[in-house]
């Protein structure tokens, strides 16, 4: 973060002061909320979780060199306490990116959004210092703490802007506002909050509503509903996508042998081939969305198309490809799952199979309401249709609904399985997987399907595999 004093923070923060003995003592370091994560000169921010209390570790932090705590009430060590934790920190971030002369970028969508991010951050480090988020940092908490780690030297700020209500990214972009907002498409995640699509797409739209007139608004050509958010913006609008009209288009789109996408390139100021690091057609979207981006901040084509090409995944558990010494190939795609993401997953692990025996070991697609029956068996359908060797759906109902949509499309036999958590289905895997297996895991965070992908890499010898 930038240097402030702790009276200029309480100032802008609208807090009090309470054992501080110097005003004009500096914070110089990050803003953490974890004590373990202070460095000297820290702000540590308390906040009072559901199972666990910052306000207890505000001693621990300020003795491991945090200069102040941002709190809700006094703690027996320098600290500015606030009415509201969550709303001074954004406060804060507000003022210190204000000060700066970033530009910010600001993207959201219902699939893709941090493997764009990822793009895009990759792609503007090339023009100049960039700070983006770790992971998915994209709510009313880790957004401001991104944003807090801009400093003057830095010129690109990235945000993810997530939402599961009408007014979640109204208030983000309020916080810290774009110059250019990207909205990548309206999909069914969080589908039971919000009650349809046309309510995703209204608060997706929320993005482009707040950009200045000078702003610009990166949207999607192939998507209905996001070209309709046109008419909601005052900004210049940039078309991404494979439609005819898009001013940052992909052409020839097409899979390599091992499933990475490659395409031709088209933007106002040139041509150029792409052919990705990453897996999976549905990366195409991201990788031209993330291109309509740099072309604004003076990338070249060719320039794009080599940052797309040398890109990797930068978060975890996001299309991680893996392979063990047998030969047995991992996709952990176990960070998150909606009906989108985990169709265009099914998608890549077919292309990235061919020839090879391939596993889908999917849970549960949280938050779907009451479209969760007709999505999760629908998804168990698609298994079949791609020729997908082996189906092992993880946990309860949800996962039965995935067991039977496949059961119903193929009459499927031993190549569907039902197992109770992740632990049995490492089990079965240790004992049936075959050198060459390509094998794809995929649940909602919740069901913690890492854990599968985790235990089968840890300590594997080609002795394992069953048949060796």
């Amino acid at each position: 973060m930038i240097a402030l004093s702790l009276a200029e923070i309480a100032e802008i923060v609208g807090g009090q002061s309470y054992d501080i003995p110097d005003p004009a003592v500096t914070v110089s370091g990050p803003v953490v909320i974890d004590s373990r994560e202070v460095k000297q000169g820290s702000l540590f921010v308390a906040f009072a979780g559901e199972r666990v209390d910052g306000h207890d570790y505000a001693r621990r932090a300020v003795e491991a060199g945090a200069a102040v705590v941002l709190a809700a009430r006094p703690v027996g060590v320098p600290a500015i306490v606030v009415d509201d934790v969550v709303a001074a920190l954004g406060a804060l971030a507000r003022a210190v990116v204000g000060r700066l002369g970033t530009t910010v970028v600001a993207l959201t969508g219902s699939a893709g959004k941090t493997s764009t991010k990822d793009l895009i951050a990759q792609l503007l480090e090339r023009k100049g210092p960039t700070v983006y988020p770790a992971g998915n940092l994209n709510n009313e908490i880790g957004l401001p703490l991104t944003a807090l780690r801009a400093t003057e030297e830095t010129q690109h700020l990235v945000l993810e802007m997530g939402a599961r209500y009408i007014g979640d990214i109204c208030y983000l972009t309020g916080l810290v506002p774009p110059r250019i907002g990207l909205v990548l498409n309206v999909g069914s995640a969080h589908i039971g909050e919000f009650g349809g699509k046309e309510q995703i797409a209204r608060a997706k739209g929320e993005m482009v509503e707040s950009l200045p007139e000078d702003g610009l608004a990166v949207l999607n050509a192939d998507d209905p509903l996001v070209r309709a958010m046109i008419s909601r913006t005052k900004a210049r609008v940039l078309l991404f996508g494979e439609a005819a009209d898009a001013d940052v288009r992909g052409e020839n789109v097409r899979l390599t042998e091992d499933g990475r996408p490659s395409f031709r390139l088209h933007t106002p100021t040139g041509c150029s081939d792409v052919t990705m690091r990453l897996y999976g057609e549905h990366h195409v979207s991201n990788a031209l969305a993330a291109a309509a981006v740099a072309h604004e901040l003076g990338l070249s084509a060719d320039e794009i198309a080599v940052a797309l090409s040398e890109s990797g995944t930068l978060s975890r558990w996001r299309m991680e490809v893996t392979e063990r010494p047998d030969g047995v190939t991992f996709v952990n795609d176990a960070y998150n799952a909606n009906p989108e993401s985990m169709k265009a997953a099914l998608r890549a692990l077919a292309a990235m199979g061919k020839g090879r025996r391939t596993w889908a070991v999917l849970g549960q697609m949280a938050e779907l309401g009451d479209a969760s029956l007709t999505e999760h068996d629908a998804v168990g359908r698609l298994v079949v249709r791609l020729n997908v060797s082996k189906l092992v759906a993880v946990g309860g109902r949800e996962a039965s609904w995935l067991q039977l949509g496949a059961y119903n499309e193929g009459s499927w036999g031993e190549e569907s399985v039902h197992v109770s958590d992740a632990q049995a289905a490492v089990d079965l895997l240790r004992s049936e997987l075959r050198p060459g297996d390509v094998v794809l895991v995929k649940a909602s965070r919740s069901v913690g399907l890492e854990q599968v992908v985790t235990a089968l890499l840890e300590n594997a010898t080609e002795g394992e595999v069953a048949g060796r």
